[in-house]
């Protein structure tokens, strides 16, 4: 997604969803979000086919945010989610691998509290919190510089040069930590 013609800075997936933040100066099509919605459904969903080897379907959801905060909380939320959907998800597929059926393994879970499913898990032999962060967290991609040695035709020289490249940050911080980490992708991110 960050080289479909569109200026993004961060991009943030889990489970099988995936939110950008576009530049501030990013306006493509002119900003119309109906135009947008299909362009970047349509690109998720063929890369992800192309990748799989069979079809995938993205639909496409545009939040267009007040301020600074708004982007940072919509952020933190996505975070939030991840972390409840990863612990769902690993109690849900221990009950099913034992087992249990769609609906069972469904109905145990109802109304268990955090204590319980991470409880349920430890009777499977899983610590919640020692799977890897990028599993309970999400994942965060944003552009980074490096060096590289470039050559000047000009003068026939090595030199170095500065590259961008996507970063994948599989260990993405927590909660304050997270503000600051996304508010630095932002114009202006304020004292977060």
């Amino acid at each position: 997604m960050f080289n479909c013609g569109l200026d993004i800075t961060y991009g943030y997936t889990q489970s099988d969803e995936i939110s950008l933040l576009f530049a501030q100066q990013e306006n493509t099509f002119n900003r119309k979000v109906r135009k947008l919605n299909s362009v970047l459904a349509g690109e998720a969903s063929a890369k992800f086919s192309l990748l799989l080897g069979a079809i995938g379907c993205f639909d496409c959801r545009i939040s267009q945010l007040p301020n600074i905060e708004e982007v940072v909380n919509y952020f933190r939320w996505r975070s939030q989610d991840a972390h409840r959907n990863a612990l769902n998800a690993h109690c849900y597929w221990c009950l099913r691998l034992d087992g249990k059926s769609a609906t069972e393994a469904t109905s145990m879970m109802k109304g268990l509290s955090v204590a319980d499913k991470n409880e349920l898990l430890f009777e499977y032999g899983i610590n919640f919190n020692h799977l890897p962060n990028w599993q309970k967290r999400g994942v965060g991609l944003y552009w980074e510089e490096y060096k590289k040695q470039g050559f000047n035709p000009i003068s026939g020289e090595t030199i170095p040069t500065l590259r961008r490249r996507i970063r994948q940050d599989l260990d993405l911080p927590m909660k304050d930590k997270y503000s600051k980490f996304i508010a630095k992708f932002l114009n202006n991110p304020g004292d977060f």
